[in-house]
């Protein structure tokens, strides 16, 4: 892999722990700031919205800089981000910080998996777009708990001063291993109606909707893993987090699975993950009171989930190569509007009186439509026989 890859890889890894280790201090930070835990709480849900709304709209207002030039500003907003952080007096700074943060978030992720594409032949975009996300599946394993545990140690500002830290090593990456030329140069001038123009391809629009459904069936049981392994499969607390790991560890493998699948044959593998991944959501059902099997069932579900991501992410920058900017930034976006719409499902589902036993069920539906969506639309992109554009500086 080409060298500005770990650049963007150790960046994603920064970005994707501070996003996540927050709930691992959640707590401590509340009782630091003098709210309670679900006032708190909004700090994620704040930095959820920030990726959503906040990223495309400044991913379009920054078209004509140079991409080495905004990932570097990008590296040194979450930088100065984390020192906010550290010394934030009270709630409502936090939160705004926390906010800007995630706007650089959205931003960053779009940019990057352009610039990462760009720098490898076609063939091979699947596995950069996977290296990138590596940084996010990786983050869960190792920053997230290494984050909480230095909150637990030393008091959750500590956690953002190590975040500091870290923002620059990623910054000091970024120059050192960001080309000035090729990809991280400013891409040629688009404008927004042409940015527009291209989620109306049906390959770009087909596969948001496969993201909203992947989310449907991740992150509707996801969000409840705790509650569900507990009191369902009846591991112990302490138990959880090592199956989360596990988890983790099987996402990190997916997204080269998936990477490696993109660069093969993208929609016939995507359409078999897809029908693979309501199987295993089957089996989650009716594994979910053993916990043996349970636990094998979530590392592969993991696994699979991930899998999926790469090649729908692949696809979209692929099919909106001659105009990028707006599309790429929508990924992240739509990843975190589909994760706040599982949740609110999920506790919609559960305040309806459905346990959490029930919470697989509906992703092994969504999946279904999801597979059927994906060949429907890979039989129209063949009978059509149109060609994906040329990548654009």
């Amino acid at each position: 892999m080409p060298l500005p890859l770990i650049a963007l890889f150790v960046a994603a890894f920064a970005f994707g722990t501070t996003e996540f280790v927050i709930a691992g201090i959640l707590p401590q930070v509340a009782e630091g700031l003098g709210v309670s835990v679900p006032a708190a709480g909004y700090l994620v849900t704040g930095y959820a919205l920030g990726i959503a709304i906040g990223g495309p709209l400044l991913t379009v207002a920054t078209t004509t800089v140079s991409r080495r030039t905004l990932l570097i500003a990008l590296a040194l907003v979450f930088t100065a981000g984390q020192v906010a952080c550290a010394l934030a007096p009270g709630f409502a700074s936090m939160l705004m910080v926390r906010v800007a943060v995630a706007v650089a978030h959205g931003v960053f992720f779009g940019v990057a998996m352009v610039v990462a594409v760009g720098l490898v032949s076609e063939d091979r975009r699947g596995m950069a777009v996977a290296f990138v996300l590596a940084g996010l599946t990786v983050s869960n394993i190792v920053g997230v708990p290494a984050g909480a545990a230095i909150g637990n140690l030393f008091g959750w500002r500590a956690t953002f001063w190590a975040m500091f830290a870290l923002g620059i090593v990623a910054t000091a990456a970024m120059i050192a291993l960001l080309p000035r030329n090729r990809s991280g140069n400013a891409p040629a001038p688009a404008n927004l109606a042409g940015e527009v123009r291209v989620l109306g391809r049906q390959q770009v629009w087909t596969s948001l909707i496969l993201m909203l459904l992947l989310m449907i069936g991740q992150f509707v049981p996801y969000t409840y893993i705790a509650p569900l392994l507990q009191e369902v499969t009846g591991l112990s607390a302490a138990t959880v987090p090592w199956v989360l790991l596990l988890n983790g560890i099987g996402a990190t493998l997916g997204v080269f699975v998936g990477g490696r699948l993109a660069g093969w044959r993208l929609m016939p593998s995507l359409i078999a993950l897809l029908a693979a991944q309501s199987a295993v959501l089957v089996a989650m059902y009716l594994s979910s009171e053993n916990p043996l099997p349970m636990v094998a069932v979530i590392v592969v579900w993991g696994t699979v989930n991930f899998a999926i991501g790469t090649p729908i992410q692949t696809r979209i920058l692929t099919w909106t190569a001659d105009a990028p900017n707006l599309a790429s930034s929508l990924i992240p976006s739509g990843f975190n509007v589909g994760i706040a719409l599982a949740a609110s499902i999920g506790a919609t589902l559960l305040s309806a009186g459905f346990g959490y036993r029930s919470l697989p069920v509906l992703g092994i539906f969504a999946m279904l439509v999801a597979a059927g969506v994906a060949a429907a639309s890979h039989a129209a992109e063949r009978r059509s026989g149109a060609k994906p554009p040329l990548l654009r500086g």
